[in-house]
């Protein structure tokens, strides 16, 4: 079929295809921006020398003010338009970049950061509803968000490596640096090739509820996030609540608007709700487990950096064969069971890390490594789908952002309750000799990297190695388990026929195929 009469039946000719390739590739940079960072820690604090205050806040602002604008911004880009709205984002991302590659001190570098979540905030839900918007046709919207999603999850997982290529040629700025050719190509193909969509001109942004939204959202991710790195104290009680009681007003202010921020009445649909849930807890599992996973592969297994980020590539490639297989599954076995079942397999894959983590080689790791990106690729690619067609087309922003937001959201606690967990079974499976010494023994305890500093005891890292594996398999068995119960949930919950609205918009198009 030609690309005009492709064009003519409602399906995505070349133009949409590469229109998608400018779209993959700013959700790439993103995933690999979240991830990509902590390997130049080590270097950016001898050379700028920040606080541990400030540490943590270069590491944690982006991600506090890319979730807590993503609501607000994905209904400015119904507003305003999403493609003027992502261009926008785009130069300012690249514009953050290059300030961040260049501070000469923690300030700036924390100022930058924040200014690169407030870019990355523009562009996430932007992305996914100018997809929703060009592929009209059901099967191919399909695999244009697996697309998208396997930009996501590869970028997530291709950080460590990406960071460990550029960190053995270049100083810490190149992690930043490389965003700007990237960004400049997105501007010239975006302006280029992208279509104008937007939403209704009546519908403007309920600011306060925008307030609101970043009032619920960034103080939980600050508790959780606070959790993981310091674990329980007042200041996380106190986060939480405050996040809480923002979310219990904003979502009072959304059920009394004409035009609420966020449709909840959304939630009350199965296949919404359902696929929220399940693309928080796909990435909850696949997040939590790369933040602690990096650490048994460069500590336990005495990998560098870039040979950890390429045992990590076996997840990264099975997130991109989802591509071929997801149009197939769907249309075999329908979302809810598809998506339950890409979660139970997501599951085995994280029992096969464990099986394999006390093993001498790599296979089976790797082996498991590519179940578990299989199988949360899948999960992803039809969750989101299922979400971003939940609403008409004008309100695919607003859509996209609570996909997103799920997504930051499930990244943070999984980092937070399973780095958490990680972490207390680490100290309870520890058993050091009654002659250690005591700063030996409270580094030890501290963390396993805390064991690896301390200098000319072999014995304290084995038991401590040794103790960091057990609790890496109990870990991950857990999270296998939680994953089961969701795939079992999802298969319930979220319908397996295909929406109405598809069958009769295929057939519509199937009548104008020539014969």
């Amino acid at each position: 079929m030609s690309e005009v009469m492709e064009t003519a039946t409602g399906r995505a000719g070349r133009r949409e295809w590469a229109a998608l390739a400018a779209l993959v590739s700013v959700v790439l940079l993103l995933a690999i921006d979240g991830t990509v960072l902590y390997l130049a820690v080590p270097a950016l604090t001898a050379d700028i020398r920040p606080s541990a205050t400030q540490l943590l806040w270069i590491g944690d602002i982006y991600g506090f003010v890319l979730a807590g604008l993503l609501i607000t911004m994905g209904n400015l880009a119904d507003r305003i338009g999403r493609k003027r709205l992502l261009l926008i984002g785009a130069g300012a991302f690249g514009a953050a970049s290059v300030l961040a590659a260049l501070a000469p001190n923690a300030e700036t570098l924390i100022a930058a950061r924040a200014l690169l979540g407030v870019a990355g905030a523009t562009l996430m839900p932007s992305t996914l509803s100018i997809v929703r918007a060009v592929f009209t046709d059901p099967r191919q919207r399909t695999t244009a968000i697996a697309v998208w999603s396997a930009g996501a999850t590869a970028g997530a997982a291709a950080g460590p490596l990406v960071g460990g290529l550029l960190l053995e040629h270049f100083w810490w700025g190149s992690v930043f640096l490389i965003n700007v050719p990237v960004m400049a190509v997105v501007l010239v193909a975006g302006a280029l090739l992208l279509p104008e969509s937007r939403g209704t001109g009546a519908h403007a942004v309920d600011w306060l509820s925008s307030v609101l939204s970043i009032v619920a959202i960034v103080p939980l991710v600050y508790a959780v996030k606070h959790w993981a790195g310091t674990g329980l104290d007042p200041t996380v009680a106190v986060a939480a609540l405050i996040g809480v009681a923002g979310g219990l007003l904003f979502l009072r202010r959304q059920s009394r608007l004409a035009l609420p921020l966020v449709d909840i009445s959304l939630f009350r649909m199965p296949a919404f709700s359902g696929a929220v849930l399940s693309t928080a807890l796909s990435i909850f599992a696949f997040l939590g487990l790369l933040f602690f996973f990096s650490q048994y592969l460069q500590l336990v297994r005495g990998y560098g950096p870039l040979q950890a980020g390429l045992a990590e590539l076996p997840t990264t490639l099975a997130s991109l064969a989802v591509i071929a297989v997801v149009g197939v599954l769907v249309a075999r076995f329908g979302a809810g069971r598809t998506i339950g079942g890409a979660l139970l397999v997501a599951a085995i894959g994280l029992a096969g890390i464990g099986w394999a983590a006390t093993s001498t080689g790599f296979w089976g790791l790797g082996i498991a490594l590519a179940v578990l990106g299989l199988g949360v690729g899948v999960a992803m690619t039809l969750s989101t789908d299922a979400v971003v067609t939940a609403v008409p087309k004008e309100r695919a922003g607003a859509a996209s952002s609570i996909a997103e937001t799920a997504y930051e959201m499930g990244g943070a606690l999984g980092i937070a309750v399973l780095g958490s967990i990680q972490l207390a079974r680490y100290r309870a499976n520890l058993e050091l000799g009654p002659g250690t010494d005591p700063g030996a023994a409270a580094a030890a305890r501290d963390s396993l990297a805390g064991a690896a500093g301390v200098a000319g005891d072999s014995d304290i890292f084995t038991r401590a190695a040794h103790a960091f594996t057990t609790a890496l398999q109990s870990t991950s068995y857990l999270a296998a388990a939680l994953l089961v119960v969701a795939g079992v949930v999802a298969w319930r919950v979220i319908p397996s026929h295909r929406r109405a609205a598809d069958k009769e918009q295929e057939q519509e198009q199937e009548q104008h195929e020539p014969v």
